[in-house]
């Protein structure tokens, strides 16, 4: 079904905020930060491309956006900066970005351009007042969520079309190479955001192929739920079990007839039932 029938060019970021129950996304190239509770929806202006957030309270949030980490409150539209990323560089974005186990967040760094800016991309970190660049040399990083007891990793640069696992110490930074976890080479796909459920399985939707698609902690393809958008972009479980599947999507390179082909395209969706996720962790200052 659809959550929110209103029609965004490039879905973003879905966030299931654990203490107000409540869905926010983003859609990146209007600069806007979305949400709703039922009937109510909420719309906040971002001064620029903002595509990923999470929470450090009730009513802040960290948002993820071109410039680089601001804490941003949710009842004044009152932004902070913690911290910049890239914010010299007006050739660069934010992408995709969660918060860790152990409290840190993940942002995803890509060129403008998309796949034509091959290699300017990066992920970093920043934990507890400390920045680093974790993976430099990527395209568009997408696919960061990390599993339940803090231990690993998920990360893809979508071009590979490969999802990654690296191993996490106590304080959540990276250890050794990473590795890939699932190889969608031959069929083509393309990994875009990603979430774990309470049973180890990451939900990863697929841009390009209308899906989100379910692996198991071995890797192995288990099952996939289709919807009516092509360019899926980003899962989120919620609801008062965790257990909707929520996916933004995009209208972002789509001409005219796919357009009407599918009119639901670049909503935000829900499907219930299909498995229960874990509570997204609160970034720590």
């Amino acid at each position: 079904m659809i959550f929110d029938d209103r029609a965004c060019e490039l879905g973003e970021g879905a966030f299931w905020h654990p203490e107000r129950e409540q869905l926010f996304w983003f859609d990146i190239l209007n600069r806007r930060l979305m949400s709703r509770q039922g009937e109510a929806v909420q719309t906040w202006d971002m001064p620029e491309l903002t595509s990923a957030c999470g929470w450090i309270g009730r009513d802040e949030l960290l948002l993820g956006s071109e410039s680089g980490l601001w804490r941003f409150d949710l009842v004044t539209g009152a932004r902070q900066a913690l911290a910049e990323i890239e914010a010299g560089d007006a050739t660069t974005r934010s992408n995709d970005g969660r918060a860790d186990r152990q409290g840190g967040f993940w942002l995803g760094t890509m060129g403008k351009r998309g796949g034509a800016d091959a290699g300017k991309g990066a992920i970093w970190r920043w934990h507890r007042g400390e920045l680093r660049r974790l993976f430099g040399g990527l395209t568009i990083p997408n696919s960061i969520c990390f599993d339940r007891a803090g231990r690993f990793a998920h990360f893809s640069d979508t071009l590979t079309h490969r999802i990654m696992k690296v191993g996490l110490d106590a304080e959540g930074w990276p250890l050794g190479t990473p590795e890939v976890f699932v190889d969608l080479t031959a069929e083509g796909l393309l990994p875009d955001g990603a979430v774990i459920d309470a049973d180890g399985n990451l939900w990863n939707a697929q841009w390009g192929a209308g899906r989100v698609a379910c692996y198991g902690p071995d890797g192995r393809f288990l099952r996939a739920v289709d919807f009516d958008a092509p360019q899926t972009s980003c899962p989120a479980f919620g609801g008062a079990g965790l257990d909707v599947l929520f996916c933004t999507s995009a209208l972002e390179d789509m001409d005219a007839a796919a357009r009407r082909a599918h009119p639901a395209a670049g909503r935000v969706f829900a499907r219930s039932g299909v498995a229960r996720g874990l509570a997204e962790p609160r970034v720590a200052l």
